[in-house]
């Protein structure tokens, strides 16, 4: 034994946050790292947009649906099959609050900057539940800089950043990349830069996948 320490296992979660199925499938997860505990794993959020071309200021919730599911019924039924899955996981779902479809981007931005600021898990629980739960815009930049503050980071540092177009540019090119290879529906769990879960699926799932990438891994002595 070489006593060389293993290297966490990488898990990149390909989402958006105006994707409930993405607040589902971050519940799995974590039910899925309890399950496969004591693997050690570093999680890192990519952005993703299911709607990119929404403005800046997002659109009226009830027009975007209907634009893009047209039947009330069907959308109905879908926000009922949503609401009794996620509180399943613990998600209260509050659809009815929700007024504006955002556009991501600002989100993703943030998602970055939390991401080396070390409270990026909290950063993304928090737009989720703000978006999901409470009904905030989560294409605000005011609500942005709140979250981030909550979370710890500099607020002033957060809105000049927002302010400007850092990281704009990287986000597009990491958005576009996602597509490039392959990743057309979200969540994505991408597992050791190699393997891929698609969709929130269930926590043993997850588990399973986590345990045959990490046995192979040690197999082949990666680090």
């Amino acid at each position: 034994m070489s006593g060389t320490a293993i290297a966490p296992l990488a898990i990149d979660v390909v989402s958006d946050v105006m994707c409930p199925w993405c607040y589902i499938g971050k519940r799995r997860l974590e039910k899925a790292l309890a399950l496969a505990a004591p693997l050690a794993v570093a999680v890192r959020w990519r952005p993703y947009q299911l709607d990119p071309t929404l403005p800046p200021e997002g659109k009226d919730r009830g027009a975007y649906l209907s634009d893009k599911f047209g039947d009330p019924g069907r959308i109905a039924a879908m926000h009922e099959r949503l609401s009794e899955t996620g509180a399943a996981e613990g998600i209260a779902f509050d659809f009815a609050a929700i007024r504006v479809s955002p556009n991501t981007l600002d989100a993703h931005r943030l998602s970055r900057w939390a991401l080396t600021a070390g409270v990026q898990d909290a950063v993304i629980e928090a737009l989720f539940r703000a978006y999901f739960v409470e009904g905030r815009n989560v294409g605000d930049q005011e609500v942005l800089v709140a979250i981030a503050a909550e979370a710890g980071m500099e607020p002033e540092v957060v809105a000049r950043l927002l302010a400007g177009d850092a990281d704009r540019a990287r986000i597009e090119e990491e958005v576009a990349l996602a597509r490039r290879v392959g990743v057309t529906g979200v969540p994505t769990f991408i597992l050791a830069d190699r393997y891929a879960v698609v969709g929130a699926q269930a926590a043993e799932t997850i588990a399973e996948a986590l345990a045959a990438v990490a046995r192979e891994t040690a197999e082949n002595g990666d680090s």
